[in-house]
């Protein structure tokens, strides 16, 4: 595998128009806390240096992350978590240092869309911290461009062996070249939702859901709905564009038995043409045959359900707990269904990563990766809280967990398609793949130039 730092200041440069949404990152989005803002929260960075000021947004976001002085002792944690991620993420920040670590965390939340760019460029600059977040299917990429090492020593020096408590499609997914180079938090991945209110009124059972075995199963559920509820409901709540039906497609297309979109060392497109339009076709159908009510924002995929006027939902699992905020809102929560031959769901997983940093000692790189281990592991059911589902067994074969909407789901683990391995892939094939889906669900393009377009995006991302 490639590693050279010099790689760094190019990949952020392609990086540097990436945009962030709720439903991108599976984050709430707005009153995260971080070190400039927060001094009475512990865990947090409180001062700045003497050479900059620190620039700070009113959602508590920093815009220039280096700047923000670390107390002597601890170690710095980045985080792109807001909302009420960044509060569940500061609470296991804060249970940690309770337990007088030798190296306490400081958390400082950078603003999404600039997070992997200022990340990147930081370590390249010799001024990165000492640990971060990656989504799994950003990880390859900073792993081939040496902005994170591997943590395979550090695991065996300190005695930690992931295979006891992750899933091997967990520990699959952080692995590169042999080499370990993350720690699973969770997964995140598309499910189903459903308003209990409406499909009674429709004549369906829970046990109608939990027995969709085909796409005809599930298209004779719509109907029920569509028939019953009247033109002011969706049988299905989803957008017309963005992050969601691309995700739709993602699943059905794997679902069919579709290839990954690329070869093992990404150097080739290995798309399957006819099972590519076969769920981009599928789709379609259920956007032409009505069962998915036209105008559904993008940036709002999961309103109409929200205020109760979709019978089901395909949307991430991040949505639960504000579900369960919502006033009058009945619903309950299911793996995404097996509509073809196999049960695979589009996922992403947030994971726990060590940049690399020359300044930091070996017994401090020891103390991140038991800090990162400890906020997987003990924080896991902290963590489960915010709607994901927790990677460590520790927390997801919990009593407490169990008895959560998220157990619904914990299926998803072993049910989840990650992103494959390729250096392009987060903000090369995914971008340009989703707007190849666009085109072709609003009407734009036929599917035959779609196709063309899916096949052009994977080409011009190549390793």
């Amino acid at each position: 595998m490639k590693r050279n730092l010099l790689k760094i200041m190019l990949t952020s440069t392609l990086a540097a128009t990436m945009c962030a949404s709720l439903a991108a990152c599976g984050s709430s989005g707005s009153s995260g806390t971080t070190g400039a803002t927060a001094a009475n929260q512990s865990g947090s960075a409180t001062s700045t240096s003497n050479s900059e000021q620190v620039n700070a947004n009113s959602d508590g976001t920093v815009n220039n992350p280096e700047a923000v002085q670390i107390k002597s002792g601890d170690l710095s944690f980045w985080s792109l978590f807001t909302g009420g991620d960044g509060e569940w993420w500061q609470k296991i920040v804060s249970d940690y240092n309770n337990t007088s670590p030798t190296n306490p965390v400081q958390c400082v939340t950078l603003v999404w869309a600039d997070y992997y760019t200022k990340l990147q460029t930081a370590v390249a600059a010799g001024k990165g911290p000492d640990m971060g977040i990656s989504h799994v299917s950003k990880l390859y990429e900073l792993a081939s461009t040496g902005v994170i090492e591997p943590l395979d020593d550090y695991l065996k020096d300190n005695d930690i062996d992931l295979t006891k408590y992750y899933s091997q499609n967990n520990i699959d997914a952080v692995t590169i070249d042999d080499h370990i180079y993350a720690i699973p938090l969770d997964t995140h991945a598309e499910v189903m939702y459903y308003n209990t209110d409406l499909i009674s009124q429709a004549g369906i059972t829970e046990d109608d859901i939990a027995n969709i075995k085909s796409i005809d199963d599930f298209k004779d559920l719509l109907k029920k709905c569509k028939d019953t509820l009247g033109s002011d409901y969706t049988p299905l709540c989803l957008s017309n564009s963005g992050d969601d039906p691309f995700r739709v497609w993602y699943a059905l297309y794997y679902q069919m038995g579709g290839a990954p979109f690329v070869n093992d060392d990404a150097t080739k497109c290995t798309l399957d043409k006819d099972k590519a339009e076969a769920a981009m076709k599928a789709l379609k159908d259920l956007y032409d045959e009505g069962y998915i009510q036209k105008g559904i924002n993008s940036d709002d995929n999961a309103v109409p359900f929200q205020s109760g006027k979709a019978a089901f939902l395909f949307g991430g699992t991040w949505l639960t707990g504000t579900f369960e905020s919502t006033k009058g809102l009945n619903f309950n929560n299911a793996c995404f269904p097996q509509l073809y031959d196999n049960q695979t769901c589009w996922a992403d997983s947030h994971t726990l990563i060590l940049p690399v940093k020359k300044s930091r000692t070996k017994e401090e790189a020891d103390n991140a990766v038991k800090f990162m281990f400890y906020a997987s592991d003990k924080g896991g059911i902290t963590w489960a809280e915010s709607g994901q589902i927790p990677a460590s067994s520790t927390a997801n074969q919990s009593d407490k967990y169990k008895s959560m909407k998220g157990y619904n789901v914990i299926d998803e683990l072993n049910n989840a398609q990650f992103a494959p391995k390729a250096s392009h892939y987060y903000n090369g094939i995914k971008t340009d793949l989703q707007s190849a889906l666009d085109g072709y669900w609003t009407g734009q393009v036929d599917l035959d130039t779609a196709y063309e377009n899916l096949e052009t995006a994977v080409k011009n991302n190549l390793d």
